[in-house]
């Protein structure tokens, strides 16, 4: 939920299935954005970039945030067996 400011930020998400509790490793990420949008600046975005997993159902993004405060985090993935999409939004805090 805290992430330091800076170039080298981690974000670790766990996907797993409600039925089952289990991760779900092997989903396809096809959208990510990070901006702060919860501070009402939805067009100050960073960079975002997909690191390899480290463990099933884990997936890592590299950020860059350029300045504290609170950042969204907006993903979008396709997970084998299932219709549709996953979408979902988490809110992180940057720190010095």
């Amino acid at each position: 939920s805290e992430v330091k400011i800076g170039d080298g930020g981690i974000v670790a998400v766990r996907l797993t299935n409600k039925k089952t509790g289990k991760p779900v490793p092997d989903a396809v990420i096809f959208a990510k954005r990070i901006d702060m949008a919860p501070d009402s600046m939805p067009t100050m975005k960073a960079p975002i970039e997909l690191l390899p997993s480290t463990e099933p159902g884990v997936y890592r993004f590299k950020v860059n945030l350029s300045m504290a405060g609170s950042w969204q985090l907006s993903l979008g993935a396709k997970v084998q067996g299932e219709t549709g999409t996953v979408e979902s939004k988490l809110v992180l805090k940057a720190t010095p």
